[in-house]
């Protein structure tokens, strides 16, 4: 063996050498990335006008179709009408200021309002909120989820319209669920990421017709280091909503070291 060698012992663990420590170095290489060069996991119900149904466009999904569930940064389909399992970890209802709907780009003006901002619109003939400068105010309810699977996967689920009355059902079935303290006897709400809620989509018919959510409670989480991930919110967007415009990045790894990320 050369001195060359010999200063170095090289031990297998997991098939890697000993150097290549992926949990020490946890999170390194990361720190310079803000919000500007992330994507959020958008959890999309895709419609018949979808972009990522249309077998021409651009953003075109292969197997997409309306009632689908579709993770934006995964690329992953699901399908709605057997539908899928989700653990909410963070709600948190916006008020996002965004363009007239024929020049409006993918992300909105401005992230969150705040709902003191409808005292300065007025509603126009489709009964939206409307600014003196033409944008429009859409009340959004955001909820953040982990999808259970093989492979949890973290979204954010966005809902706006008819769908702040599904919105608001499920906030008050969360509300509903209780443990009992064994040392007093006493009901206490229960965790809102120690349950289970399958979601599916339905079809609604009008004027048009669309595909809206449907929401049932499932189960009580029963897999301890997923609940933990949900706890801790390590797994579910990387953001938090702390206060309004401003999001925190939290992580779980040996240094706590907090990102705050503004105007997102």
């Amino acid at each position: 063996m050369t001195q060359e060698t010999s200063d170095v012992t090289i031990k297998k663990e997991g098939n890697l050498p000993a150097e290549m420590n992926f949990i020490q170095d946890a999170g390194a290489g990361l720190e310079n990335i803000d919000k500007d060069d992330l994507a959020l996991p958008f959890l999309k119900l895709l419609q018949s006008g979808s972009d990522e149904t249309k077998k021409k466009h651009a953003n075109y999904v292969e197997g997409a179709e309306a009632g689908m569930f579709y993770n934006t940064v995964t690329k992953r389909l699901y399908d709605g009408e057997k539908g899928i399992e989700v653990i909410p970890c963070f709600y948190k209802l916006t008020f996002p200021e965004w363009a007239p709907f024929e020049r409006r780009e993918g992300r909105p003006i401005s992230p969150d309002r705040g709902p003191e901002i409808l005292a300065k619109t007025k509603k126009n003939a489709q009964g939206k909120d409307v600014l003196d400068n033409g944008n429009e105010i859409i009340k959004t309810a955001n909820h953040f989820v982990i999808i259970n699977g093989d492979k949890p996967e973290k979204a954010l689920m966005a809902m706006k319209s008819t769908q702040l009355k599904v919105s608001r059902g499920w906030n008050s079935l969360m509300q509903d669920q209780f443990e009992t303290d064994p040392k007093t006897s006493k009901a206490l709400p229960a965790p809102m990421f120690s349950r289970v809620y399958k979601l599916q989509s339905v079809e609604n018919s009008g004027s048009f017709t669309w595909h809206g959510y449907k929401v049932s409670l499932a189960k009580k989480v029963d897999n301890a280091s997923l609940y933990q991930m949900a706890k801790r919110k390590n797994l579910i967007t990387r953001f938090l909503f702390v206060r309004k415009g401003v999001v925190k990045r939290e992580w779980s790894y040996p240094d706590p070291g907090s990102l705050w990320i503004k105007n997102l």
